[in-house]
């Protein structure tokens, strides 16, 4: 995702509002949505707020506020059907007070798990000045899932499984949803979940672009301070071994973003057991 499109600081928001020279979209932009969602045969409704949104499934999870963490994935297109932005199937993580003001509102009439679309008009969305290739003015229209925990959890498997077939790797599933492959088991001693070890690695997404690398000589720590991803799969392997985790964010950094990491991420490690110390 094009995280800056959908995310807005707050500083733009307050600093663009109100501006002498800004012009004023909204009756246009009504006559634009109002048009769209007849054409379209919606059934839409609108705010006091001039937002539009429709509830194509409302949700069983959690509440969400305006002040909520969230999980989606969605694809943003204006009246016309062209596409300026879309997570084509990933999950994107955000607090719901780093973005436009449309996505602050609309979501609040989902709960987690709920899926549908806003139809946010320019007051609601970048303004009426050309923002990162979205003209002034424009209504934007966003299709969108909420995710749920549990549904985070089922599609990292499935992405997992898929990555796994892509580059042929024979993995083992273990109980809490980790796969792990072993490549070399090793031949000394075998760590458990608290033990001080030494490991070589590396990071990367489900894309390949890696995040994290340590160098040959490998990282020292105790498995009882790092995800629980690593605090369980080290175990499988000896002094030695070599092999790959495919760690689910439920074992890693949840469902938000964590530094570099994006909330909902499959993370993959390359690992060499270097030493139980």
């Amino acid at each position: 995702m094009k995280y800056s499109l959908l995310a807005l600081c707050f500083a733009f928001l307050v600093s663009c509002s109100g501006s002498d020279d800004e012009k004023d979209y909204r009756a246009e932009n009504e006559e634009e949505i109002a048009a769209y969602v007849l054409a379209n045969n919606l059934t839409a409704e609108k705010t006091a707020s001039g937002l539009y949104y429709v509830i194509e499934e409302e949700g069983t999870g959690a509440a969400i506020t305006s002040t909520s963490n969230v999980t989606v994935t969605y694809k943003g297109y204006y009246a016309n059907g062209t596409v300026f932005d879309d997570s084509k199937g990933n999950l994107v993580s955000f607090n719901l007070q780093g973005v436009i003001p449309g996505w602050t509102e609309g979501l609040t009439h989902f709960k987690e798990g709920g899926k549908g679309m806003l139809l946010i008009p320019a007051h609601l969305g970048y303004g009426s000045k050309d923002y990162n290739g979205i003209p002034g003015g424009s209504v934007l229209i966003f299709e969108f899932e909420v995710y749920t925990p549990e549904m985070i959890a089922a599609k990292n498997d499935e992405d997992i499984l898929a990555y796994l077939e892509a580059n042929s790797i024979s993995a083992t599933k273990s109980d809490s949803g980790l796969y792990y492959a072993i490549e070399e088991e090793g031949t000394g001693a075998q760590p458990t979940g608290t033990s001080n070890v030494t490991v070589a690695y590396k990071g990367y997404f489900l894309s390949g672009s890696v995040f994290d690398e340590s160098s040959s000589a490998g990282v020292s720590f105790g498995l009882d301070e790092v995800i629980k991803g690593w605090k369980e799969g080290i175990t499988y392997f000896k002094e030695g071994g070599k092999g790959k985790l495919f760690v689910p964010a439920s074992l890693a950094y949840g469902s938000y973003n964590y530094s570099k990491i994006p909330g909902g991420s499959v993370l993959i490690f390359d690992i060499h057991l270097i030493s139980v110390n």
